[in-house]
């Protein structure tokens, strides 16, 4: 069973391995692709939790909500992902 911080970790190294840092954004939906049908409900809150925490920015724009990685706050995001790639 995937924990929070392991949904986290995975959506974060995603992001890291596709160079979505800054000013290079993905559309908010594409976060719960790769994760299977009964962890994909979680995925948006987790994604939620991101924004909150500021790990992730949220950019609006005219054709949805896009995101990407605030680089300010790599430490966090360094912990996400160790905890996702523990995983077994």
């Amino acid at each position: 069973m995937w924990t929070d911080n392991q949904i986290k970790g995975k959506i974060l190294h995603k992001l890291t391995r596709k160079g979505k840092f800054e000013h290079s954004h993905t559309a908010l939906d594409n976060l719960s692709k790769g994760f299977s049908p009964e962890v994909r409900g979680r995925t948006k809150d987790m994604s939620q939790e991101l924004i909150k925490e500021g790990i992730l920015h949220l950019k609006k724009t005219g054709y949805g909500k896009q995101v990407s990685i605030n680089l300010d706050k790599k430490e966090k995001i360094m912990e996400y992902i160790d905890e996702f790639l523990k995983m077994d």
